[in-house]
């Protein structure tokens, strides 16, 4: 499973989608880069595949990063994704 998070501008919290496939991830990752170079501002409605009830709706002037990360195992490590999280 991929999980591909966006942070927000004065929002400390990232929202997360998922995806099952990396082919998925990539194109969900690509057309939020492309709507955030985008001179208009577009909503981007994103579902994830997890829990497909759930839907969030974002103006894309307002996301300041995207990170896709892999979940890895069953249980996970315990480690948040991305950039930010330490090294053991």
């Amino acid at each position: 499973m991929f999980t591909i998070d966006l942070t927000l501008k004065n929002t400390p919290v990232p929202l997360s989608v998922q995806r099952k496939s990396a082919e998925e991830a990539e194109l969900l990752y690509q057309k939020i880069i492309t709507a955030m170079g985008s001179q208009s501002n577009q909503i981007l409605e994103l579902t994830c595949d997890h829990q497909p009830e759930k839907k969030v709706g974002v103006l894309s002037d307002q996301i300041s990063a995207v990170v896709i990360s892999q979940k890895s195992g069953a249980a996970g490590t315990g480690r948040t994704p991305g950039f930010f999280a330490m090294a053991e």
